[in-house]
């Protein structure tokens, strides 16, 4: 015979009637193999079930004064902290509908007095290993969706990141500024996220979408990487055929990002919105932008916000050759372009967020100290 285990390990079996002698009986029998608690009513059941460590199974009398055991079972599965804690029914009726409610009711087993001691144990000793198994399986559960979704979090992190050091390449051969990867990427999520409801958008613009195209968004001039330093950091305005080469960045930059879903192996929502913003947010509304000059509905809804973002942003922010324009005049360009440059509705848009575009710019607003290094370092590239 095995020995009996050791206190530590002991489960721990609630005995809960209204009879002493019952009570008594009970805990003679379980005592050398089990911690035994015990209560005379169900209202002392429930108060000693919530105020301390859980039983690991309860065995219940059906008939006490105040709280029956079928209040009692029915109050203790309505609780998400005790619902899984194995219920035997102590009864001396032995009805089949009584049977029946009690079991449809959560309780595992019956057993009917008088007790039968050996039937006791046998069934105590079967219910305890059933819910040991279960135990282990929720906890495994537990662990594995833990693992599962500190994992997912992990490379969520990592490929962010990754899209962070990626656009920082690009932004670092430019005039541009990392806060500008972060100002317009919160600029577009703003825009998708109220224009989510409108007609003309909301069968595109979904909660998954709108968080993909905030991860996305920084990877809009990505394809800048391959301008060369003479064009992409010229302060003055480009010849026309430096002007060729530099809208080549838009085709540049979906091709990477293309040959990186290919080197994949699987497609990725936010990448194709990226290679979608990458090569078209130099599309204008009326068809005069580059590289397809296509225009209005044929302009990805993606390409269309980056193009407000960008274009705010560029107006507002310092660069090498000018000044940044007040919030108030780069929000009166916008609304000139309304229609021609940009789409009317989600020019709109930006009018209603105008305020919001100006808090973003101004939390992510360039550091003078960095700005006036960016200058220094683009000033030695062109040998000046």
């Amino acid at each position: 015979m095995n020995a009996a285990p050791t206190a530590l390990k002991r489960p721990t079996v609630l005995v809960v009637d209204d009879t002493p002698d019952n009570l008594s009986l009970m805990s003679g029998l379980l005592r050398d193999l089990y911690r035994v608690q015990v209560a005379n009513s169900g209202e002392k059941a429930l108060k000693l079930v919530r105020s301390g460590q859980l039983p690991d199974l309860i065995l219940l009398d059906i008939m006490m004064p105040g709280l029956s055991g079928y209040e009692v079972c029915e109050a203790l599965k309505a609780e998400p902290a005790t619902r899984d804690i194995p219920i035997i029914f102590l009864t001396a009726i032995s009805a089949t509908q009584d049977e029946k409610k009690g079991l449809d009711m959560g309780a595992v087993d019956f057993i009917t007095k008088p007790v039968n001691p050996p039937i006791v144990m046998s069934r105590v000793a079967t219910q305890l290993k059933v819910k040991a198994v279960a135990d282990f399986l929720r906890d495994q559960n537990a662990y594995l969706e833990a693992e599962v979704k500190r994992r997912t979090e992990e490379l969520a992190a990592i490929q962010d990141v990754t899209i962070m050091a990626m656009a920082s390449l690009a932004e670092t051969r430019d005039n541009d500024t990392g806060n500008h990867i972060r100002r317009t990427q919160h600029y577009v999520k703003i825009l998708a996220t109220h224009l989510k409801e409108h007609p003309r958008f909301r069968h595109f613009l979904s909660d998954k979408i709108i968080e993909s195209l905030f991860k996305s968004a920084p990877l809009h001039d990505i394809g800048k990487v391959g301008i060369a330093d003479r064009i992409l950091l010229k302060p003055g305005r480009f010849t026309p055929e430096e002007f060729e080469i530099m809208k080549s960045h838009t085709r540049l930059g979906r091709d990477a990002i293309q040959h990186a879903e290919d080197q994949l192996g699987l497609k990725v929502e936010f990448l194709q919105l990226a290679k979608e913003i990458a090569y078209s947010h130099q599309e204008k509304w009326d068809g005069s932008g580059y590289p397809e000059g296509i225009g209005g509905d044929d302009i990805p809804i993606s390409a269309r916000l980056m193009a407000v973002a960008d274009v705010y942003d560029a107006l507002i922010s310092r660069r090498v050759y000018k000044e940044g324009m007040p919030h108030e005049k780069a929000v009166e360009i916008i609304l000139q372009g309304r229609g021609s440059h940009f789409d009317p509705d989600i020019a709109d848009a930006f009018f209603v967020l105008s305020e919001d575009f100006r808090a973003i710019a101004t939390k992510y607003a360039d550091d003078d100290d960095a700005m006036r290094e960016k200058e220094a370092q683009l000033k030695i590239i062109r040998g000046e």
